[in-house]
């Protein structure tokens, strides 16, 4: 089985934007990991990172150009009231709700937002398991 060990979220601002995931989810980071264009943090099964703009030339990537949404991370949650809580606190550090939680057709419980830097996240509670 292949497992998600890392996703990275491209970045003008790598302190800022892991300090907002760090204090909305409470993620310990990755201290060897740290660099200029880098900061990664544990978040279970896979880890999170942010990337600076020097790790586009690093990777042999070109920043691409243009509106809209290409990637969405979502965080996994243990409970409805959790999904309403973390959504809260996530305005509170500079994040914008998209739509309020609410139940999906396939009955999960979640909110959609964009962090400081527009990026969609969601919030979410998958439901109990059957």
């Amino acid at each position: 089985m292949v497992a998600l060990a890392y996703t990275n979220i491209f970045t003008a601002d790598i302190d800022r934007l892991a300090e907002f995931y760090s204090a909305l989810f409470g993620f310990t980071e990755i201290v060897e990991s740290r660099s200029p264009i880098f900061r990664g943090f544990t978040t279970g099964s896979a880890s999170l990172g942010f990337s600076g703009p020097g790790a586009f030339d690093l990777l042999g990537l070109t920043p691409q150009e243009g509106p809209g949404d290409r990637v969405m991370q979502t965080f996994n949650v243990e409970n409805k009231d959790e999904v309403d809580a973390y959504s809260t606190k996530a305005v509170e550090l500079g994040a914008s709700i998209v739509k309020e939680p609410f139940e999906t057709y396939y009955g999960w419980y979640q909110s959609v937002l964009r962090d400081p830097d527009g990026n969609c996240f969601r919030v979410n509670y998958p439901g109990a398991p059957a």
